[in-house]
């Protein structure tokens, strides 16, 4: 029967899904698809809190470290770059193991950066050891591409925004919570504490793991499919739609990692004083983002996407102006805002990947579950490629920011930086799925787009 849940190679596998089904998806789908979104979420939390750990690290690393703010910058690049390239083996494991299973193993492999952190976190250890181990946290970016990648498969077209921003929004509310908990420590323990940090994540990391073996399933329809991922490679809306993604995810991550070290160089905020700000902009940027797939949902991706690239844009200036003039007020306001816009337009963007892939399906004459086990298919090829360039966007944003205050002592040439590439990403959006929305989203040859494909 469509939907039962059978033992098979050691987990729990479901058999036959198909939520395109509206009388499967009420009767028995829906229960389940929302049962595996709320344990994927909290294990893609604290995946998210340790790959984001480094950003927390820094602050309780004073001048006994000996590590000037470059150098600090540098360690947040390093657990940014390994948390993106992870991402492409991490989205296709989902196919060649199970979601369930997993999100098992990768729940904990967290536990050895967190460890390696608990055990080297002191002055003294040499700058080396600190690059290898925030290279480790990079394994928490990781559990992102495998959840979305799963969640992805869980759910209907319909219901995709709604549930992959709430997946999303969910797991990177994991950024600002290691940094509140990083407050927490700094205000009450000092700043020459970080192991108790660490150590209270290493129960949570466990408790994820065995949530997600109990109560969570795997897909044997979605399989490691090759011809998948070539398709995904070749369709230039695979890497328009990751360009765009670096503007949006790129934007939040980046800014996550670095918001608390930019306090401190260019305004002189102490530890304390960072951390009581650092959190404020991921927490509002993470809980808006499923507001931004359920936008997306009612009024198109393309659209929802477009306006946030320009508000972006316009938060961007802001920032420019208060760099320049050393007002802090001035500077949380506009940085708070990208934080809000980039993950509204976070939630956006994922929601148009599988509806550009079914609208294609359905441009070259496929109906029904066909065209939705077609767009399911490529969706979720794409998304790890997508999500992989996507966080090297935060890579950047930390180069640029190292570079700038190498060269300057200011962030304000990286903030001018990221405002020409945010008018870029809005001419892009505009000129490929606005301007013509059918016959740029859906490039079929030789058929003729239908009128409803205009939501992508």
């Amino acid at each position: 029967m469509t939907g039962t849940t059978a033992p098979r190679r050691g987990g729990r596998w479901i058999e036959q899904w198909d939520p395109e089904d509206e009388t499967f998806w009420k009767e028995t789908g829906e229960r389940t698809a929302r049962r595996n979104l709320l344990y994927s979420v909290f294990s893609e939390h604290i995946g998210f809190s340790i790959w984001s750990l480094w950003s927390v690290m820094v602050l309780f690393m004073g001048p006994a470290y000996g590590i000037d703010p470059a150098g600090k910058f540098f360690l947040i690049a390093t657990a940014t770059l390994v948390g993106a390239l992870v991402r492409v083996p991490y989205t296709f494991a989902v196919a060649r193991f199970g979601g369930r299973n997993w999100t098992v193993f990768s729940a904990l492999m967290l536990l050895a950066p967190t460890v390696a952190a608990l055990v080297v976190m002191e002055p003294g250890t040499s700058y080396g050891t600190f690059l290898l181990v925030a290279a480790l946290t990079g394994v928490g970016g990781g559990n992102f591409a495998s959840s979305m990648t799963n969640i992805n498969a869980f759910f209907p077209l319909r219901k995709k925004g709604w549930a992959l921003g709430l997946n999303a929004g969910g797991g990177n509310i994991g950024v600002p919570v290691v940094q509140l908990a990083g407050l927490l420590v700094i205000a009450t323990a000092g700043a020459t504490h970080p192991r108790l940090l660490l150590g209270a994540y290493i129960p949570l990391i466990v408790l994820a793991a065995v949530l997600a073996a109990v109560r969570m399933d795997n897909l044997a329809p979605v399989r490691n499919d090759t011809g998948a991922v070539r398709e995904a490679l070749k369709d230039a809306h695979t890497w328009i739609m990751a360009f765009l993604y670096i503007g949006t995810f790129g934007s939040f991550i980046g800014y996550s990692f670095a918001f608390g070290l930019v306090l401190q160089t260019q305004f002189g905020r102490t530890p304390l004083q960072a951390a009581s700000l650092t959190f404020v902009g991921p927490l509002l940027g993470s809980l808006i983002r499923p507001v931004g797939g359920a936008l997306a949902d009612r009024f198109g991706g393309a659209r929802i996407t477009l306006g946030t690239f320009v508000a972006m844009a316009a938060a961007t200036g802001v920032v420019v102006f208060a760099s320049g003039r050393s007002s802090l007020p001035v500077f949380l306001v506009g940085f708070v805002a990208l934080f809000v816009l980039s993950g509204l337009g976070n939630g956006s963007t994922y929601k148009m990947i599988p509806g550009i892939f079914q609208a294609k399906a359905l441009a070259r004459g496929m109906t029904g579950e066909a065209a939705a086990a077609y767009g399911r298919r490529l969706s979720g090829a794409a998304m790890g490629l997508i999500g992989a360039v996507g966080a090297l966007g935060g890579l950047g944003i930390n180069l640029v920011f190292r570079e700038a205050f190498l060269s300057s002592g200011s962030g304000t040439a990286a903030f001018v930086t990221f405002l020409g590439f945010y008018a870029l990403c809005c001419a892009v959006t505009w000129a490929v799925y606005l301007r013509q929305p059918v016959a740029a989203a859906v490039p079929a040859a030789g058929v003729e787009a239908k009128p409803q494909l205009t939501s992508v």
